[in-house]
């Protein structure tokens, strides 16, 4: 089992060489050419290129038999460099809140059918959460989904009991209301005693980029808190950081 392991990881290790080997620009090189660079044999070379290329990360010239880097290699660069200046220029807001409410906030997006939690500045509490970045959830199992689908066209009956959904109804009224408020506040979705409040951000042309997304211990998210001091905050941190994308309420 151990060398087994070891194989695996050393395939990685290689396939990420071999990325870098194409992402080096020059002359496109034949398989000949990558064996030697990567000091590999033709069968493994070949084998690593097959699977990159099955992955779109590598794309095959059939006329001149070289290789480059795939379309999809492109896309997740694209969605890196995205990603790190949403967080570069959200975190000092989220340092704010996460000040002024003393409880973690964290940024999250939509990826594929789940939220992804990316960036998180915590709180000083005794008690904490769970630590979620870097970690994918449902749409509909907290308020960060929740608010991201309440601003967004989804088929709801088409997906149905498929996609976990237990009362497509009873949801559909439940992101109405969330639209119209402009916050989601979900308890338990994450796990029991976990509460979470999200506010929607938008960039200069009204579209939705991501969440700023409280999580706590529900103990402490009461409801008159919640009211006169959370969700005025998530609100409040939600327009500065839009307008620094350059949203205007002209959008709305």
């Amino acid at each position: 089992m151990r060398e087994k392991g070891v194989y695996s990881v050393q395939a990685v290790v290689k396939a990420i060489d071999l990325l870098e080997a194409l992402a080096q620009g020059g002359e496109s090189p034949s398989l000949v050419v990558l064996e030697k660079k990567l000091g590999l044999s033709h069968n493994k070379t070949f084998r690593l290129l097959a699977t990159l290329e099955n992955k779109g990360l590598v794309e095959r010239n059939k006329a001149t038999n070289t290789y480059n880097l795939g379309l999809h290699a492109f896309e997740m660069a694209q969605h890196i460099l995205k990603s790190d200046n949403l967080i570069r220029m959200a975190h000092p807001i989220m340092v704010e809140l996460a000040r002024k409410l003393d409880e973690a906030i964290y940024f999250t997006v939509a990826n594929n059918n789940e939220v992804l939690f990316l960036d998180m500045v915590d709180s000083f509490q005794q008690t904490k959460a769970a630590d979620m970045i870097g970690k994918r959830f449902p749409f509909f199992t907290n308020a960060a989904g929740k608010v991201l689908k309440s601003v967004s066209s989804i088929d709801l009956f088409g997906r149905g009991k498929k996609g976990g959904i237990k009362d497509v109804q009873q949801l559909e009224v439940e992101l109405d209301e969330i639209r119209r408020k402009g916050v989601a506040v979900d308890f338990n979705g994450l796990g029991e005693g976990i509460c979470t409040v999200a506010v929607v951000i938008r960039d200069y042309a009204g579209k939705v980029v991501g969440a700023l997304t409280l999580l706590a211990p529900s103990f402490r998210m009461l409801q008159e808190r919640l009211e006169k001091e959370v969700i005025p905050c998530m609100l409040e941190g939600a327009e500065l950081l839009s307008m620094k994308f350059g949203y205007s309420r002209a959008y709305a």
